[in-house]
């Protein structure tokens, strides 16, 4: 039985990814840690603060916020805990964070943990040398009202998977009201909409002449974001010292 906390308890992610580690056999709910806890659980404590939580845990899950991520890390190195970490709006400096911790502890990281999405990394991966050269590539991601970052990390993610393929990396262009030029064409657009209650949609185009290749996924629920990170807690479980992600997962499924 893997002991699990999860940091960020009550936000939406927290709540959806409580449910579904409470139905898996595998995995025991221990602890929970939000800024407004309200310890209305019968079975586990919610703490308003890690550093009070002296349960003995194996994993802690975070889908919180980019401001608890130095306390985070201190307490897993402290503990010895293994992390997985799927908050966004995550800085170059929380990454380089994140990394140094992982030289201590196993930290498993994804800006978004469906296998989906994931795995349009990974085909992004294979045909964007083939369509690079005479194809322009887009992005458009989609997301309810009350996201506060922009463009998704898992935006990024997928115009990463695209650059790491080519060896002359193609410039990050959000929205093009000022610009009034042509396209360049050594750059991938990344364009954000919110609106209402939509879990996340991301659309990757290649647009050719006189053909468009678009690939997308769709999320329906935030169910499929704490089954990945679930997954991800079971496979980063006992391993060494080290840095995770999914395309790691991946290979090993």
């Amino acid at each position: 039985m893997i002991n699990v906390l999860i940091n960020g308890y009550y936000g939406k992610m927290g709540q959806v990814l409580a449910n579904e580690v409470k139905e898996d056999n595998d995995m025991s709910l221990i602890a929970g840690v939000d800024v407004n806890a309200l310890n209305t659980q019968s079975n586990f404590k919610v703490y308003n603060h890690i550093f009070d939580c002296n349960d003995a845990i194996d994993v802690i899950i975070d889908f919180s916020h980019p401001s608890s991520l130095s306390d985070l890390l201190k307490y897993a190195i402290e503990k010895n805990i293994a992390l997985v970490i799927g908050t966004t709006g995550l800085t170059n400096d929380d990454m380089d964070k994140i990394k140094t911790a992982s030289e201590k502890i196993p930290v498993f990281y994804s800006a978004n943990m469906s296998l989906g999405i994931n795995v349009l990394a990974s085909i992004l991966k294979d045909i964007t040398p083939v369509l690079e050269d005479t194809f322009d590539i887009e992005i458009v991601e989609k997301h309810h009202n009350k996201k506060i970052d922009a463009p998704s990390g898992t935006a990024y993610l997928l115009a990463e998977a695209i650059n790491s393929t080519l060896e002359d990396k193609k410039d990050y262009v959000f929205d093009r009201h000022f610009k009034k030029e042509a396209r360049d064409k050594n750059e991938i657009g990344i364009h954000s909409i919110r609106g209402g209650t939509i879990v996340g949609e991301h659309t990757v185009i290649f647009a050719g002449c006189d053909e468009v290749i678009e690939i997308k996924h769709s999320a329906s629920s935030k169910k499929i974001f704490a089954q990945g990170a679930i997954k991800a807690a079971k496979f980063v479980y006992n391993k060494e010292n080290g840095f995770y992600n999914m395309e790691k997962l991946m290979k090993k499924s």
